[in-house]
């Protein structure tokens, strides 16, 4: 399996201003993004995902090293790397004025897709995105999940072979955001490969093969959701629940660095209590990124101001 992005020492710095010393936006990043893969990018607000993103889209310089993508060297070969990408930001670029089908179309054409095809696969796009009914609605009457469809549809127009996804269903309604989740996991099973940007960890659990975890500027793990929990199995813990005295409950949680050594633990300091449960509570995704960034999950959903597809995540 071939590198569709290899990154070297990438680097974004912001010059100082009033009162303020030069920003590390980004701050010399290493990875590399596989063929057909969905590569989570997470972090919490400023963290640096945004700025990557530019940069590997071409909407900003870096300030120093190097990036390649689809096999094309950023800083030389930008045209080429646009023709084969797709770009969806997140706050959406489509026209409210057009309709959905014109809305395709006009992106298509500014791709160079030949005039007969642009009609057929704009109408193809729109099923797939089950926006068929919605084709002469004018796009700024669609709801929030309709847009974002229709924003990935046609980041899809010219077929990319690697698309850049940030934020997709950040404020979207539940069914909204499980409908776009399965849409990109489609894309992934077509081959193509997805860069994904999200705040939503149970996002990242489902969809991701690999994810790179950004803290100020930096990367601090990079890793599969096993690989990544994995590290954190020092966490795992041994959760008791035990009768009350009153009729209720109480739930004791020992650390276990050895199961079988925690349960006995936890079953002597129960004592003569009768024993409701006992479970072995394993390190989540959520564990992992509080480890690594500091911030818990709510406080980052907080961050970005709003509720939507699932827990928060960066």
């Amino acid at each position: 399996m071939s590198d569709v992005i290899q990154v070297t020492g990438l680097t974004k710095t912001y010059a100082a201003g009033k009162g303020r010393p030069p920003l590390a936006a980004v701050d010399s990043v290493d990875f590399a993004v596989r063929e057909g893969e969905v590569f989570g990018f997470l972090g919490p607000n400023g963290a640096g995902k945004t700025t990557t993103i530019r940069m590997l889209t071409g909407l900003t310089r870096p300030t120093s090293g190097t990036a390649r993508v689809m096999g094309f060297d950023l800083a030389s070969d930008l045209a080429r790397v646009k023709k084969r990408i797709g770009v969806v930001p997140e706050a959406s670029n489509l026209y409210d004025e057009l309709t959905s089908l014109d809305n395709l179309v006009f992106a298509m054409q500014l791709y160079g897709v030949p005039r007969a095809e642009r009609r057929p696969r704009a109408e193809a796009l729109l099923a797939r995105f089950r926006l068929g009914d919605k084709r002469d609605v004018p796009f700024a009457k669609l709801s929030r999940g309709m847009k974002r469809g229709l924003t990935i549809a046609a980041a899809l127009a010219h077929r990319p072979p690697l698309l850049f996804l940030d934020e997709p269903t950040t404020g979207l309604d539940v069914m909204s955001a499980r409908n776009l989740r399965g849409m990109i996991a489609g894309l992934r099973d077509e081959g193509v490969t997805v860069f994904l940007t999200t705040h939503y960890l149970e996002e990242a659990e489902r969809l991701c093969d690999r994810i790179a975890v950004i803290v100020k500027g930096r990367i601090v793990a990079l890793d599969t959701v096993a690989g990544l929990k994995a590290a954190a199995q020092g966490q795992t813990a041994v959760e008791v629940t035990l009768a009350g005295a009153d009729g209720g409950v109480e739930t004791r949680r020992v650390p276990a660095d050895d199961v079988a050594v925690a349960v006995r633990t936890a079953l002597a300091e129960a004592g003569d209590r009768r024993v409701l449960a006992v479970n072995t509570v394993r390190p989540s995704l959520e564990d992992v990124f509080v480890r690594l960034t500091g911030l818990g999950a709510e406080v980052m959903l907080a961050e970005k101001g709003g509720k939507g597809g699932g827990n928060a995540a960066g």
